[in-house]
């Protein structure tokens, strides 16, 4: 009976969402029309470069490759797929002239097309199970489950050099690189099929057929010790974050930001290649791993040593020409009636509580928004709710407001009746899952809100809280331009302005407005979490210790940390900082390299005290670049779609607190902001709680919020043809 089986016409498939998707390009990219154009130019091509070969091999285990589970002799089937090397070349060929878009595309595609070769496989051997009277008892996959050394003897044993023309490196590797081997476990019993991946090995989390009963893991925190159970599906991220334990998850558990570093003390933990990025050999060797990417294949116990970021460092401060507001050290009358500012940020919170008679503002409370244990960005939270996390993210603002609202109370001695009412200033993803709305539609095109209008309701509708207090949410623009940006546009004036004024508020996704009183343009851009610490190898939010501010002279770096504390990393203003002064030394050139003196290690800033020491590495730099690209692009389009030069903007305000903190002219140096926008911007702190405060003031201010709704236009930046343009040239770190 036949022992080996070609495949036969084998057809790849390289489609282009798997493609974008292993390139992670969502359709919002800035990029992800230059990647596509690419993409359809290049398909054919890449279909024309592609040799699809498969062959499966019925043999035994030999003695080099025996396991403690299956002993020499025992009976499998090779089976190896491979695309050829064209795709590979083509790919390396681009990477080498410099074009790296063409470049990612070819590997992802060739990717994409080895992959999609496994169902035709995976029939094919079905078939010859039924014919020689076997089952699949297990998938065994190099170096998971059976040594590299497999390798080899599958390429001995299927001729696959005579065949194919593959051939086999000293460390066991295929060249063409592009080329697969599994071996199958066979079993009299032909009713078992089990040929799929062992998927508690594999990366694809979200495979239908993945199977995993809970694992026990035991978690000690300080003194406490706790078992936590990891469910089918689960990262031991999620399953942390399910238990209560705080993790500033910046890129939403998908192993980009190495913030979720935990430490296996007892079982095995395979290694990804996540953790090597962000891990050294020692540190792989003690068992620091990255949570989001741990899927427990056995009970394990962990060393949990995550901050929870109560020291965040929040800006409730505002200061522009128009409107200067200040507190009052005095006491609530606790006879008076009393009425709560709330900015829902992102990543924070800010309260204020003034007294309805007098307005005075009498006290303030911040704190860290706790659904950053679901992601850094908007993007994050939307992609969480629609994967069913709808109610917990919403229980989690309700509980931050609840508490917020309580301690602000709890200060000023004001009782919860004294509180009649509340104004929230928020973006539009916040605001629709404060109040359970379904968020699937904000993340697909064209990004339809479920409400952008002024909300009212009660404290029990809303917030789930006690109280007579009304509640409202301050309308927005559209899903990109949220209620926070009406109320900063409120808070500067913009509708009684004359001059064109342009307002910025900087994170995540860089929100920003130009106009006056009778035309304004509005639009946002995904900066990307990079301002908020995001994606930085050492990177942190705005807390104690974080590097904020950075000189740089002889190639030593002095620095200056949030609260004076002891440095633990770098947030968003020390990036900008340290860039901005690696430019002016020469160390770092127009396009983004950096000096080779530091391109491998980094360039060091400063040491934990633990002897850890603070970098910001190339790959840091090409973060910001993507960041200060996108916030510069952003402007200049505004700026053209309104038909106005750079001079004629009279005023340029920078909200939030990144921006209350950036140092312009360090910003204007990296060519995040233009040159001529240095003598006429103002960092003006939280202009959202600053909008929301003056609300309460005006008593219901209707009809002013409406006419900046109704006289502000969006401004689509994925669809803007000059905006692709502009955002490449925006790369470069020139003013």
């Amino acid at each position: 009976m036949e022992q080996f089986y070609v495949l036969n016409q084998l057809q790849v498939n390289m489609e282009l969402d798997p493609v974008m998707h292993a390139l992670d390009c969502a359709k919002d990219s800035p990029v992800y029309e230059e990647f596509q154009e690419e993409y359809e130019s290049i398909y054919q091509e890449m279909l024309a470069l592609a040799e699809p070969v498969g062959i499966l091999g019925i043999g035994t285990l030999s003695q080099a490759t025996k396991t403690e589970e299956y002993p020499a002799g025992t009976k499998v089937i090779y089976a190896v797929l491979s695309i050829g090397d064209g795709i590979k070349q083509c790919s390396t060929k681009a990477f080498q002239e410099g074009d790296y878009v063409r470049g990612m595309l070819c590997d992802a595609m060739a990717d994409s097309a080895l992959f999609s070769l496994e169902n035709s496989m995976l029939e094919k051997l079905r078939e010859i199970c039924a014919e020689h009277g076997v089952g699949v008892l297990k998938r065994l996959e190099a170096p998971h489950d059976i040594s590299m050394e497999i390798q080899k003897e599958a390429w001995e044993y299927l001729n696959l050099k005579e065949r194919f023309g593959i051939d086999i490196s000293c460390g066991y590797m295929f060249d063409p690189v592009k080329t697969s081997c599994q071996i199958f476990v066979l079993t009299e019993k032909t009713e078992v099929f089990k040929a799929q991946h062992d998927c508690r090995k594999c990366s694809n989390v979200k495979c239908k057929m993945r199977n995993i009963p809970d694992i026990e893991v035991t978690v000690r925190k300080g003194s406490e010790i706790k078992t936590v159970m990891v469910r089918q599906k689960e990262s031991l991220m999620e399953a942390l974050l399910r238990e209560g334990y705080y993790i500033s998850a910046v890129c939403g558990g998908t192993g980009r930001c190495g913030k979720c570093r935990i430490r296996v003390l007892e079982g095995k933990a395979a290694i990804t290649t996540e953790d090597e990025k962000f891990f050294s050999q020692e540190e792989l060797a003690e068992g620091w791993r990255l949570s989001c990417m741990l899927y427990p294949t056995e009970d394990l116990t962990i060393l949990f040593t995550l901050r929870d970021e109560t020291d965040f460092d929040v800006v409730s401060e505002y200061q522009a020409e128009q409107v200067f507001l200040e507190k009052t050290d005095s006491h609530h009358d606790s006879r008076r009636e009393c009425e709560i500012a709330i900015d829902i940020g992102t990543t924070t919170l800010a309260f204020q509580l003034i007294d309805r008679k007098s307005k005075d503002i009498y006290s303030t409370v911040t704190t860290i928004n706790s659904q950053r244990k679901y992601g850094a960005d908007v993007i994050s939270r939307i992609q969480a709710s629609m994967d069913g996390r709808k109610e917990e993210l919403r229980e989690s603002m309700q509980n931050d407001l609840k508490n917020g609202i309580q301690k602000l109370l709890a200060e000023c001695e004001v009782s919860q009746q004294q509180l009649v009412r509340i104004v929230i200033g928020c973006n539009t993803t916040m605001g629709h899952l404060l109040m359970g709305y379904d968020c699937d539609s904000l993340g697909v095109y064209p990004f339809t809100p479920v409400n952008v209008s002024l909300i009212r309701g009660t404290m029990q509708e809303i917030l789930k809280m006690d109280g007579d207090a009304e509640v409202e949410l301050l309308p927005g623009i559209s899903t990109y331009v949220g209620g926070d940006i009406v109320s900063g546009l409120y808070a500067c004036d913009f509708d009684k302005s004359d001059d064109i004024c342009l307002l910025v508020d900087l994170g995540t996704n860089g929100e920003m407005a130009l106009g006056n009183r009778s035309k304004i343009l509005v639009t946002s851009t995904a900066a990307g979490p990079a301002f908020e610490g995001g994606n930085i190898e050492w990177g942190t939010g705005s807390v104690a210790g974080a590097i904020r501010s950075v000189k740089i002279k002889n190639k030593k770096a002095q620095v200056q940390t949030i609260m004076e504390k002891a440095p633990i990393g770098i947030c968003g203003t020390g990036v900008i900082e340290t860039v901005a002064e690696l430019l002016r030394e020469g160390l770092l050139d127009e396009t983004g390299l950096l000096d080779e003196d530091y391109f491998d290690e980094g360039f060091p800033l400063s040491q934990t005290m633990d002897g850890q020491e603070i970098v910001l590495t190339q790959k840091d730099i090409r973060e910001l670049q993507l960041a200060k690209a996108a916030v510069r692009a952003g402007i200049e389009t505004l700026l053209l779609r309104y038909g106005i030069q750079k001079e004629q903007v009279a005023r340029v305000y920078l909200a939030g607190g990144f921006g209350y903190r950036l140092d312009t002219q360090k910003a204007i140096a990296i060519g995040m902001l233009p040159a001529e926008f240095a003598d006429c911007t103002q960092a003006v702190g939280n202009s959202c709680l600053a909008g929301t405060i003056k609300y309460l003031r005006q008593e219901q201010d209707d009809e002013t919020l409406q006419k900046l709704v109704d006289i502000a236009e969006e401004i689509n930046l994925s669809a803007d043809k000059d905006f692709n343009e502009i955002y490449m040239d925006a790369m470069m770190f020139e003013a």
